[in-house]
Formats: C-alpha cells, sequence, structure tokens
C-alpha cells in the first residue's frame, strides 16, 4: 500500500483520539471498530470482493461532507451552498474519467447495485423514453396523459436483457429473479461450455439473435477469466443491443492496465459500472462511466434513482482515483492477477478442482464438492473457523443451489495490498487444502446427507491459525497505526 510508517504514525494518534471521542457516545462501537481492525489483521482475507483502502481515503469519509444534502449535479443542485461538493464531484469524475479513458463519469451511485440500476434506467432513458416523448410530442413525462404514461411504463418493464447466470458466475443485478433487475426486464441468462466452463461466444451469439434484448451485459463476480468484450460488442451490434458492462470485480484489473486490448471494457461498451472498492482498493461505492452520448440520461440517475449524493464518499472516491492512477498502483494490479494465478497453480497441485481449470484475472472458484466431499458452506464454515475468511459461491450447472453451493470463491486483491506474492500464496494453498482435507460432512438429525453441519479435526484450526499468524505477522496491516 502507498502508506509509509511516518504516515500511519501520525494516522495512530489521529485515529486513538477519534475512538476516545466516539467511546464517549458509545463505548460499544469504538469496541467494534478497535475489533474489526484485530480481526482483519490476523485473518487471511481471500473474500475476492474485498480490499483494504488506504488510509487517506478512509480518513476522508469522516468529514463534514457527510452533513450535506447535494441533489442534482455540478452546477446544477436543488440546494443551496454545494459549492465545495461541486469541487468534489468535479474531482473524483475528472480523475476517473482520466484513469479509464471513458468520455464521461457519474461518481454519485452509493453502491454496486446503484450504479447498474443507474445504467440501466439511463439506458432506457436513451433507447425508449426519449424517442417515445418525442413521437408523442411531448418534453417530460410529466407532459404525458395517464394512458400515454400507463403505455410507456408498461414498455418499460417488458424490454429484454441478456446477462450471464448466476452459477456461470453473473451477478444477481444481471436478472436475477429475485433481483430488482429481474422484474424490471424480461430476461434470459447465457450460460458457459458444459465442458470447459468457459462463455460460448458462438452460442451467446446465436441465443442473442433468437432472443432479441435489448441490453447485453459483459461482467461477472465469480467468473475466473477474462471476457473479450470485441466479440461482446460484435454480438450486441449484430442484434441491435446496447452493450452494457459491469466491471465491479475488475475494475481494478482496467485501471491498473492488466486488462487491455479486447479484454478492456471501456473501448466497446456503451456504458460501464462498477463499485470502487474490490480491485480498485477504494471506499465502498459506485460509479458509472459512458460514452458522451449517454451522459445527459446517466446524469438523471438523481433523482431517477438516487437520493442524495454521499459527499463524504464521492471525496473518498476522489482520492482512491489519485491513488490508482500512480505508476505503483499498475504493479499492484499486476501483482494481483499473478498471484492469482500462484494460488490456482498451488491448489490444483494439491488435487483441488478449479472451476475452468484455473484463473487469468484475480480470482479462483474451487469446487469443493468434487475435491473434498463437502458443500460450499461446510467449506466456508470449516475455513472460517481457522482464520481464513472467504465466501461460499454457486459452480456452473451446483447440484447444491445457490443456498449450500458446491463451490468457495476466493480472491487475491486483499493478500496482495498487504505484500503478499507467489510463495505466500502456496503457503495459503496448503493450508487451505489441508483445513478442507481435515473437514467431513456430518449426517443431519434426519438420517440424510447434512449441506451444512461439518466437522474439522481436532488440532486443525490452531493449527491453521499459527501458520496464518506467521505468515501475516510479515506483512503487517497498517504498519504503525496501534490503537
Amino acid at each position: 500500500m502507498t502508506d509509509v510508517a511516518s504516515t500511519n504514525s501520525t494516522a495512530a494518534s489521529a485515529y486513538r483520539t477519534m475512538l476516545d471521542i466516539i467511546g464517549g457516545v458509545e463505548p460499544r462501537i469504538a469496541d467494534a471498530t478497535r475489533q474489526e481492525l484485530t480481526d482483519q489483521r490476523e485473518s487471511l482475507k481471500l473474500i475476492a470482493s474485498e480490499n483494504y483502502a488506504s488510509l487517506p481515503t478512509l480518513m476522508t469519509m469522516g468529514t463534514w461532507f457527510s452533513d450535506k444534502y447535494a441533489e442534482g449535479t455540478v452546477g446544477h443542485r436543488f440546494y443551496a451552498g454545494c459549492q465545495n461538493v461541486d469541487t468534489v464531484e468535479s474531482v473524483a469524475a475528472e480523475h476517473a474519467r482520466e484513469l479509464f479513458g471513458a468520455e464521461y463519469a457519474y461518481v454519485q451511485p452509493h453502491s454496486g447495485i446503484d450504479a447498474n440500476l443507474v445504467a440501466y434506467w439511463a439506458i432506457l432513458n436513451k433507447r425508449i423514453e426519449s424517442p417515445e416523448l418525442e413521437r408523442l410530442g411531448a418534453k417530460t413525462v410529466n407532459d404525458l396523459s395517464e394512458e400515454d404514461w400507463e403505455t410507456l411504463r408498461k414498455t418499460f418493464n417488458s424490454q429484454r436483457v441478456m446477462g450471464m447466470s448466476l452459477d456461470a458466475g453473473g451477478h444477481l443485478t444481471h436478472g436475477f429473479r429475485h433481483n430488482i433487475s429481474g422484474k424490471m426486464f424480461h430476461q434470459r441468462s447465457y450460460g458457459t461450455d458444459p465442458e470447459s466452463q468457459l462463455i460460448d461466444y458462438d452460442k451467446l451469439r446465436a441465443d442473442a439473435k433468437e432472443f432479441k434484448p435489448l441490453i447485453l451485459i459483459a461482467g461477472y463476480s465469480a467468473y475466473p477469466r477474462r471476457v473479450n468484450f470485441a466479440k461482446m460488442r460484435e454480438i450486441a451490434d449484430e442484434v441491435g443491443a446496447t452493450l452494457f458492462v459491469d466491471m465491479a470485480h475488475f475494475a481494478g484489473l482496467v485501471a491498473g492496465k492488466v486488462l487491455t486490448g479486447e479484454e478492456n471494457p471501456i473501448a466497446y461498451a456503451d456504458v460501464v459500472a462498477s463499485t470502487t472498492h474490490k480491485s480498485l482498493r477504494g471506499p465502498r461505492g459506485g460509479f458509472v462511466l459512458s460514452t458522451a452520448e449517454y451522459a445527459p440520461s446517466i446524469d438523471k440517475g438523481c433523482p431517477m434513482v438516487l437520493g442524495g449524493p454521499l459527499s463524504h464518499v464521492m471525496a473518498a472516491k476522489a482520492v482512491a482515483f489519485a491513488e490508482a492512477r500512480q505508476e505503483s498502483f499498475q504493479a499492484y494490479a499486476q501483482n494481483v492477477a499473478d498471484n492469482a494465478q500462484s494460488l490456482a497453480e498451488g491448489l490444483m497441485r494439491r488435487g483441488v478442482k478449479l472451476v475452468t481449470g484455473g484463473t487469468d484475472n484475480h480470482l479462483n472458484l474451487l469446487d469443493v464438492t468434487s475435491s473434498f466431499g463437502l458443500t460450499g458452506r461446510q467449506a466456508e464454515s470449516a475455513l472460517l473457523d481457522s482464520g481464513v475468511v472467504t465466501n461460499r459461491n454457486s459452480i456452473p450447472n451446483d447440484p447444491n443451489g445457490a443456498w449450500y453451493t458446491s463451490g468457495v470463491r476466493i480472491g487475491t486483491p486483499a493478500l496482495t495490498s498487504r505484500g503478499f506474492g507467489a510463495d505466500e500464496f502456496d503457503t495459503v494453498a496448503e493450508l487451505i487444502v489441508d483445513v478442507l482435507k481435515n473437514t467431513t460432512p456430518v449426517t443431519a438429525s434426519t438420517g440424510k446427507p447434512g449441506k451444512a453441519k461439518y466437522a474439522l479435526a481436532d488440532g486443525v484450526a490452531q493449527r491453521t491459525k499459527d501458520a496464518s499468524a506467521e505468515l501475516l505477522g510479515k506483512f503487517p496491516l497498517y504498519p504503525g497505526l496501534e490503537l
């Protein structure tokens, strides 16, 4: 990470004072905050969607920008006194445009799902609402009759989208029926090849020609390979679809120039949405990038989807984007990808079956049912008992469903931020395999095989924690920050 020891020492004094002040009001919150830092320091954080933000990024969120309402856009707010918020939002958007090489950036979304919703409604606005209003001779939806508005509303909610299925590695917001995206749209999922578990672009093209979606969604949350966005663009153009990319997971690899050419979505997508945390290592939040033609529609994110922007978080986004523009971030991003491959090799060498047979991005997906006879929930729990933090995840055609799952997803962004390299990740692979080999399913009270209960052999959890502590001790988290 970019912080030097002297900076951390100064920050330690500030954080101690801050927690003392908080503790004077509600000591349980101060205690939980201290404990969270301790827990993160003492565990192997392998959740692919988590990272460690820098101290400047974290500190930027704790300012009086939290006190501001600022609905609207730069220079066009619905509240007075937002000149400093305008500066914050302008700087964040400038850094985002420059970092990703995008024509337009919108930094107000509070989260990844908010960013995706802004993107969806902006596309609907440009593709459906604006032409329909022109046809009806209206300037805004407020000018429509009740009958015309009802027709437009139904038209909005009957549009077709195609996104990657959940078990193939897609995200809830890509049309999953229990998510708002699955209720907004007439949706069809595309999966992966049954044998290779890779995206079959020829089949995707054929399915898209049959279904004819208005929006083709590319991107993933648990697909351990890169996507060819040039091919996705070709398919979108052939069926007249808008290409929307959700790059929340791999934004850091794009920013760090690990994903270039046809693997960089910015040059091919009409609209791109992302989070600012995960591999980008910023605060929790979202943003949207697009071509200039979509900018007016995306600018309607508030009040279309969002309420007041979180100005203190937008400020932290600006800091994180500025950090990601430094040359050191490119080295970090390349290390994330290299470490994911080292981890994959270490796991496969020890007999673990990985979905797609490996990785070329920042994550690995372990098939723990085939490898260890466990459900994802059993494996996740046994690893957590041992100080290894992961999350269970569906795999293609998962026999255990989306709750218990057959997979465990692991990522390298967080531990790479701490300084782990190939040797350390090989040790991590050894620890994971040791835990899972020593975990057995426990039969449920019904006499059927249990999907949640498990037994971990005596001594394994402590052995793993001891080995982890030795490993983590070489790469302290926020060194000098003692609370």
